[in-house]
């Protein structure tokens, strides 16, 4: 039966594409991106989350005061998310053929935050919403990038950022409530 509609792929031709390339694993000939690239920026975004789960165990377990119990557990939780995060990447560079790189040499050069531990509890919350900030601006760019050119990509990005956003508001009450300082600036 012929269709009118011409964004629909015959079934007989994607069973021959598919058959055809079977070697490609997940990538079919439909994907627009470019796959080394996107595993290259996987790679970075991976070790990202690997430097946030880092920092926010260590932060976890380094975390000292009266007050310090509530926030030794929301560091806790969010270290558990980043390492969520960065098995999705992960396993998303292998569907693309690559291998996640794990190797702690090199991890803090090849991550968009940095390692920065804080010497107490207001600076390790500081420490923990800037990079954040830094994670939230710059997958917002990646999903701008892979737009369209692969989807896949691009809505696990989505919602790793979704993610993102909650633990910097997160990290931005816990910073208001242990300094006494007003909530969010108007813009």
């Amino acid at each position: 039966m012929k269709t009118d509609q011409p964004f629909l792929t015959d079934v007989k031709q994607l069973r021959e594409q598919a058959r055809a390339s079977i070697d490609r694993g997940a990538v079919t000939p439909t994907y627009q991106g470019d796959v080394k690239q996107t595993i290259e920026i996987l790679q970075s975004v991976l070790a990202t989350e690997i430097v946030c789960v880092l920092r926010y165990t260590m932060n976890a377990i380094v975390a000292t005061g009266l007050s310090s119990e509530g926030v030794k557990a929301e560091f806790d939780e969010h270290a558990k998310e980043e390492r969520e995060h960065a098995r999705a990447v992960a396993e998303r560079i292998n569907q693309l053929g690559g291998k996640p790189n794990f190797n702690p040499e090199g991890l803090a050069s090849r991550s968009a935050s940095q390692y920065v531990e804080g010497a107490n509890l207001v600076e390790m919350i500081k420490e923990n919403l800037v990079a954040e900030r830094i994670a939230c601006d710059h997958y917002r760019e990646l999903i701008r990038f892979f737009a369209d050119n692969d989807i896949s990509t691009r809505v696990m990005m989505e919602g790793i950022l979704v993610k993102e956003e909650e633990h910097a508001n997160d990290m931005h009450d816990l910073l208001v409530a242990h300094e006494g300082k007003p909530m969010l600036a108007s813009n």
